[in-house]
């Protein structure tokens, strides 16, 4: 960088002179991520915690949560968010060994598929209870942890994970999976405005396809994933590094002035 480009820089950023590295820097910060043990979920927690972050995975599967969490080098929480007891006993664990949380991301969910006339009511009940009740609920009890880590310089983050199921209209019969991930958006808004003034940014990532359990029946096979980069403008399935870098952007001081976004991570396809 040329000396005149340092001082555009600094004039620019206001705090001094401030590297890249640390401007993206989530090292020392404490994370919680849901559904951390596979797919979307262990993606964003294996970028946080190669960024020098302290992270808990929470999963409903205990032998698959603490593998997960042996791979990456962090820590390990069963509970099922389904649940209010699950809920809490999350919350409870965080909460014996930590006194501040940075970030939550609420990744943990189920999909349902069926035709129009057959989809069953426990379907229904089933995705809003983990995508949008327990996202909902685990923010407001994880609050004053929250709290505790909140400033005007460095917010607190919550991180949703919608889908672009909820922002188009999906190929599949997943109805209540594409309401509820468009709940979630609709949450995510909602809760930016109501905790703006605390300090704490409330953000979400739509996600198009990336590996994961939900997509592997599609990703599986060659012909339909081939099908499936086809429609994707950018010609590709999405990249671990893709969905790391957006929750760490998020979680870092370049993503502090941003609430109640929902993000496209989808290689276009939210837009054509």
């Amino acid at each position: 960088m040329r000396e005149t480009d340092q001082s555009v820089w600094t004039r620019v950023v206001g705090y001094g002179m401030l590297s890249v590295m640390s401007l993206f820097s989530v090292e020392g910060k404490t994370v919680i991520v849901t559904g951390g043990s596979r797919g979307i979920g262990k993606m964003i927690a294996r970028g946080f915690v190669e960024g020098g972050a302290r992270v808990y995975i929470a999963s409903r599967k205990t032998a698959e949560v603490e593998k997960t969490a042996a791979e990456l080098g962090c820590v390990a929480v069963t509970a099922d968010l389904a649940t209010p007891a699950g809920i809490e006993s999350l919350v409870s664990a965080v909460s014996a060994a930590e006194t501040r949380l940075d970030v939550l991301v609420n990744n943990a969910g189920a999909v349902w598929g069926a035709p129009l006339e057959d989809y069953p009511e426990s379907g229904f009940d089933k995705v809003f209870a983990i995508n949008v009740k327990a996202a909902f609920y685990l923010t407001v009890k994880l609050l004053p942890l929250l709290r505790a880590a909140a400033s005007a310089d460095d917010p607190a983050r919550v991180i949703n994970i919608g889908s672009i199921d909820g922002l188009r209209v999906p190929i599949l019969e997943n109805y209540a999976y594409s309401a509820a991930k468009a709940g979630v958006h609709m949450l995510t808004r909602h809760l930016a405005s109501k905790l703006a003034p605390e300090h704490i940014t409330v953000n979400a990532i739509a996600p198009g396809p990336f590996e994961s359990k939900m997509m592997a029946f599609a990703l599986d096979n060659p012909e339909t994933r081939s099908e499936i980069e086809a429609s994707v403008p950018l010609g590709r399935i999405g990249r671990p590094d893709d969905m790391a870098g957006a929750a760490i952007y998020l979680s870092s001081r370049a993503g502090a002035y941003l609430t109640g976004a929902v993000i496209p991570v989808d290689g276009g396809i939210s837009q054509i």
